[in-house]
């Protein structure tokens, strides 16, 4: 499991999942536990999604740093 979610991406992730989750509390539903998938993906820094599709949000450095 290679990791394909970038940090700008991870953040988005988490807002989102909370925001999410906050709203299914506030409203009393159980559709705020929808918010639990984007905190994982974040959290986890894999998305299957993105893996069927073919994204990579990563940065992929083109030069190796040097010590």
């Amino acid at each position: 499991m290679q990791n394909n979610v970038g940090s700008v991406d991870k953040v988005l992730r988490i807002v989102a999942g909370l925001a999410i989750i906050v709203w299914g509390v506030l409203a009393g539903s159980w559709l705020g536990l929808i918010g639990l998938v984007p905190l994982a993906t974040a959290l986890l820094g894999f998305c299957p999604a993105y893996s069927i599709v073919g994204i990579n949000t990563c940065k992929t450095s083109g030069t190796p740093k040097s010590g």
